[in-house]
């Protein structure tokens, strides 16, 4: 199965909907790939607005 990002929050999932917000808005098409680990203490957590630990894409058509 392919996974697929979110294009509300770019979280990078294999379900139907996505399991951080709730959203059923994926795509196929996205590109560069970070782990959050600790979002508190993460500035890219910060930067991307991610609240919660996971995978993330950079950027999702």
């Amino acid at each position: 199965m392919t996974e697929k990002a979110c294009r509300h929050c770019h979280y990078i999932t294999n379900e139907d909907r996505c399991p951080a917000c709730g959203s059923r808005d994926l795509s196929d098409e996205w590109f560069d790939l970070v782990i959050i680990l600790d979002p508190e203490n993460s500035r890219i957590a910060q930067t991307l607005g991610v609240k919660k630990p996971g995978k993330y894409a950079i950027r999702v058509r």
